[in-house]
Parts: C-alpha cells; structure tokens; sequence
C-alpha cells in the first residue's frame, strides 16, 4: 500500500495516518462509550462535549473507513493517470500490471500476518479477561480449539474467509480487505478503458462511474474509490493549478469552505439524528438527494470526505500540513495500526482497564453456570490507560514496519519474480490503430 513519488502526493499519506488514528478513536468509543454515536446521550438533553459536531468525527471511524476508500483510489490512479498525460502508454500500462500483480500478496500476507498472531493469542488464553469484560466489543473474541489440528485448520479457513465472506473470526475488523482489493481491481480495469481518452473526458468518465456507484447505493469502497480518481486528475489538471495561482483570496476561502462543510455533513449521528436540530436538519437535506434507503451516515461520512478533498486539492498549505513530519510518521504506520489495534485492545489495554485476574463463574437463579462479568472501572481509568497503551500500540506498529512489513514485501518480489515474464517483447501498447496522442510521433507505429 505504499505511495509512490509520482507529484506532490505527501499530503495523501498524512491523511492515511489520521484515518488510521480514527479508527482506533472510534473502537475505544465503541468499547466503552457507545452512546457517544448518539445525537445526544437522551431526547432532550444537552450532548456531550465529544457529540458535538465536528469534534465528534474523531470518534466516528466511518470517516477512517471512507479516507482509506479514497486514498486506495487516488494512488492506483495516480502514476497511470500522469503518464497518460505524458503520452506514455506502454509505461503506464505496465505500471497497472505491475501494481495489479502486487496488489492482493500485500494485502494478503499482512492481513494473514495479523491472524496468525491474533490466532496464537487466542490458543495462550491471553483473550480470557477480554471475554469477561462487560464490553459487548471487548467480548467478542475468537473461539479457543485447545487441539492442535482443529485449531490449525480453523486458522487456514480464517485467513481465507476474510477473503470470501470478509469475515475474520481472529481480526473482525480486517472486513475491509476485501472491498478494498476488489475496488482497486475495478480502478485498473478503468483505467486501461480510458486510456486513450483526453482528460476532461476521462475525467467525465470517473465522474459517471462515481454517480454509478452514488445511484447503486454504494456509499464507501465504489463512490469514493473514484472520487480519488476524479481527485488524482483534478490535481494533474493544468487549471486547478493556474486557479489556485490566480485566485490568491478565492482559492483559499473556497478551500475553508469546503473543509468547514465537509467535516459539519461527516458528523451526521449513527443514531437518534432526530434528537439533535442540526443532524435533523441534515437529515431532510440529505435524504430527497440520495437513493432509496440509504445508509445516511455512511453517505454523509463519504459526502464529508469528497468536499474536505477537493477543498485540500486547491490549497498548497493544508497540503504542506498533512505532509509534516508527524503525520507522515503516522501515516507511515497506519496499515500496521489497523492490523494491530483490535487484538491490542483485547489483550493489554483490556489487562490495564480490567486487571489480569479472571473471576469465577457464578449460578443463575437456575442454578446454572454463568459467566461473571467484570465491571468498567469508569473513564477516568480508561484515560491513563490510554497514556500508556498508545505509545505501546504505535510502537508495535512502528516494529512491524521495521520487521513484518519488509518481510511482506521481499515474499511479495519473490512472487512477482516467479510468474512474470522474464522479458516483454514489442512495445507493450494495447492496440488502438490510429490513436494519436498529444506526444504522437509520427514514425513510431501508433497504438
């Protein structure tokens, strides 16, 4: 999932780092917060600090969920879509089937590397305080086999369920593996039919897939994975640069414009809009506009995202924020934060919140073994947890880019190197007769 040199792209990966960030944001919510997906905590009452709007996409990870979206479609298209621009085809054309090629060994080996050890875990009985947890997200952990074969062959059918039903009884949260490779798949197939088309047309055609993908009902991994084509041109566009230059007051106003509005829509409540005048007030604006039964926060999550993008495209200096040094330091680990937060909540932070020792089991009025739950120790406990567990959780991450993440990469060449064509004869093009394009030379056979 690495981002090439191709423009000024840093931006991207910062932004990459911050979805990872509001991810683990929202989970910590889910675990021990979870009215705070509410408008407000009852009908009627003032909201808490963290569900007022804005403040309150940090704890909403659907905007996490819709950044990686975009971004997976922003970088397949980037290199392509430049050299088209450059008329060099053939390039660009090997580029999407290197990048084809590559794209499912690297999500795959770190997906399945994140399972094995969510795996091992669960066979040590490390997940037993999170399963007495009064959490129902903590609790949910995977079943313990104690045998050696069935636990193996659960592990094997696992790592491929997720690819097939995307579920991962060991790692639930890897469920957007398979959107993710089956949106950049459908983006290179895109980008091989518009090849030889000019780019405002190419252009056209990212917007139509977009609206498609709008009108199916497809809010996340279709609608915004082309909306990141649309923003990659957008960017390559010689008008966005010339608008930007010449509108020195309009650009910039326009920009906080569209950043402020975005982020006001992406904090539409995941539940009880109505209790709130804004988010009910969002929800008659956004409803006659989109298909029928829609998943209103899931839409306005990713109408958020596609108007904060647009307005970041058209300023240089938002840019330079999201590629500081901090943000691409976190960006940098966000793939390894998303593999590892989950089984870290429900071991270590769950031991630092619960304490290691498990409870007995008690009888019901039946006389029946039940469970005992271990109560939340309350907010306070779960804030200086936190001080200690998310130097912890950035620094396994930071260790599995240093370790795990090369190892992929090396097994993933490997793989590459075995089945590819030692040599690629002729010129590479797809063939087009009589197709010129804006660098056309006229003694080189045309594509």
């Amino acid at each position: 999932m690495a981002i090439g040199k191709e423009g000024n792209v840093k931006w991207v990966d910062g932004l990459r780092g911050f979805a990872s960030a509001l991810v683990v944001l929202t989970h910590i919510s889910r675990a021990w917060a979870g009215n705070l997906f509410w408008a407000t905590t009852a009908e009627n009452t003032t909201p808490k600090v963290l569900q007022l709007p804005f403040l309150r996409v940090l704890i909403q990870g659907r905007l996490g969920v819709s950044i990686f979206a975009l971004v997976t479609g922003y970088v397949c298209a980037l290199k392509p879509l430049k050299l088209y621009r450059q008329d060099k085809h053939e390039a660009a054309f090997i580029s999407i089937s290197k990048s084809a090629l590559r794209r499912f060994p690297r999500l795959f080996l770190p997906s399945a590397a994140a399972t094995v050890l969510s795996f091992l875990i669960c066979e040590l009985g490390l997940f037993s305080v999170a399963e007495h947890a009064d959490s129902g997200w903590i609790s949910q952990i995977p079943p313990r086999k104690g045998s050696l074969f069935p636990a193996v062959g659960n592990l094997v059918y696992e790592i491929g369920a997720i690819w097939i039903k995307r579920n991962n009884e060991y790692d639930r949260n890897q469920w957007t593996m398979l959107p993710l490779l089956q949106e950049s798949i459908k983006i290179y197939a895109f980008l091989l039919a518009v090849a030889y088309i000019r780019p405002r047309y190419r252009m056209l055609a990212s917007f139509a897939m977009f609206a498609y993908y709008w009108m199916g009902n497809d809010p996340v991994f279709g609608m915004l994975g082309f909306w990141g084509v649309l923003i990659a041109e957008l960017q390559f566009e010689p008008a966005t640069a010339r608008f930007i230059d010449q509108q020195r007051i309009l650009a910039p106003v326009l920009s906080a414009v569209l950043v402020f509005s975005g982020f006001y829509v992406a904090s539409y409540p995941e539940s009880h809009a109505e209790w709130m005048p804004w988010s009910d007030n969002l929800t008659h604006f956004l409803k006659p506009n989109l298909p029928e039964n829609p998943d209103l926060p899931r839409f306005s999550s990713g109408i958020g995202l596609m108007l904060a993008a647009v307005g970041i495209v058209l300023s240089p200096r938002l840019q330079e924020i999201l590629s500081s040094k901090i943000l691409l330091f976190f960006g940098k680990m966000g793939f390894a934060v998303y593999l590892l937060h989950g089984t870290l909540m429900k071991t270590i932070l769950s031991w630092m919140v619960y304490g290691i020792s498990v409870p007995a089991d008690h009888k019901d009025d039946n006389g029946q073994p039940q469970m005992t739950r271990m109560k939340y120790p309350g907010h306070q406990t779960l804030f200086v947890c936190l001080l200690f567990w998310i130097p912890i959780l950035y620094g396994s991450a930071y260790a599995w880019t240093q370790y795990v993440d090369p190892w992929c990469e090396r097994m993933t060449n490997k793989l590459v190197e075995k089945i590819k064509f030692e040599e690629v004869k002729g010129n590479g093009y797809i063939p087009m007769s009589g197709v010129q394009g804006p660098g056309h030379n006229p003694g080189h056979r045309a594509a």
